[in-house]
């Protein structure tokens, strides 16, 4: 598989190092002092591209992979609201566009916990909140991780209409608090207190390596695939 790689930080270098692990070649290492190199690259000379670029750049990198016909695995986040336009224009061209706020398979069974955790809390006298903790280089806040969290919980909450970033705290609305320090690879905390206890629920990443495995297995699932699709796609449907 040839593989185009748009966003060459310390992700890309991870997903790049277990790529040519699994045998696959990577035909071009984009980021924004090189972006013409991408420019020189045939429709033919790539399989597929995983982007994890910025949010400034992802939904210009995403545009212009779809229009060469360039499957692509987007895990970049902070770029939503053109969301609905990048999926238009796949369906337009008759291409592949595969996106998560998160690859690792550990958090997306920690998405499901979460659903059901909400489900469960409905009718008890809890109050929920949501930590999220991230290396100090994270340019948005709150992560995409938690975003999706966030919608989880409030897709199953009968007190909850939506949710709004530390300090902002209002009635009906969940609180995430966005923490950068150090190197964190990512920590997503789901709290519920009440006057007698605290319930939590916790994922904690140790290195990059679980959301570029993620990431790579997208890839590889997900060309000769027409469709917009997600982790959900990929996990009820893998051999």
């Amino acid at each position: 598989m040839r593989v185009l790689l748009l966003g060459y930080g310390k992700m890309g270098k991870t997903i790049e190092k277990i790529a040519l692990e699994r045998g696959h070649t990577i035909v071009g290492k984009i980021d924004i002092q090189n972006r013409a190199d991408m420019e020189a690259l045939k429709p033919a000379d790539v399989d597929v591209a995983i982007e994890f670029s910025a949010p400034e750049s992802a939904f210009g990198n995403i545009t212009y992979c779809l229009k060469k016909g360039w499957p692509v695995v987007s895990g970049t986040t902070g770029w939503l609201e053109h969301r609905d336009e990048i999926e238009a224009l796949c369906k337009e061209q008759a291409g592949a566009f595969f996106y998560a706020s998160n690859y690792s398979i550990g958090v997306n069974l920690f998405f499901k916990l979460n659903r059901q955790l909400a489900r469960l809390m409905n009718g008890q006298p809890y109050q929920s909140s949501m930590t999220e903790i991230h290396h100090i280089h994270k340019l948005d806040a709150p992560s995409g991780t938690a975003i999706t969290l966030a919608e989880g919980l409030i897709a199953e909450s009968e007190k909850l209409e939506g949710w709004k970033l530390a300090p902002q705290d209002e009635e009906g609305y969940l609180q995430i608090v966005a923490e950068r320090e150090g190197e964190v690879p990512g920590t997503h905390i789901v709290r519920y207190e009440s006057e007698v206890d605290t319930i939590e629920i916790k994922h904690t990443a140790h290195s990059r390596a679980g959301f570029a495995l993620g990431a790579v297995v997208s890839a590889e699932w997900l060309v000769g695939r027409y469709g917009v699709f997600g982790m959900n796609d990929l996990l009820n449907n893998l051999d």
